[in-house]
């Protein structure tokens, strides 16, 4: 999932997010949930944006999707772009662009 960093606010790309689906994937579908219920901003149509105060939470969360081997990388992994330092909190479940 590509994302942005700026003032200590995390933003997933809108276009990489996972999707909910009515009668879809139970896993995919809680993959939605769980990110939307600890982003700080998750409108329609738009990046979600993650606090610092949630980072390692999300970081726990990634690994634990990945795990499961429901998900591809694609969809569990923070893609930074290669002039952003990867925070502490994130390098678990990050790679550069």
């Amino acid at each position: 999932m590509r994302v942005s960093l700026k003032d200590e606010i995390l933003a997933i790309h809108n276009e990489d997010l996972p999707i909910y689906k009515k009668g879809g994937s139970i896993v995919r579908n809680g993959y939605f949930w769980a990110l939307k219920s600890i982003a700080c901003y998750s409108g329609k149509g738009c990046d979600w944006e993650f606090d610092r105060e949630v980072w390692i939470a999300l970081s726990r969360m990634l690994l634990s999707f990945a795990q499961s081997g429901y998900l591809g990388d694609s969809e569990t992994i923070l893609e930074f772009s290669t002039n952003t330092q990867i925070p502490e909190e994130l390098r678990s479940v990050s790679t550069w662009l």
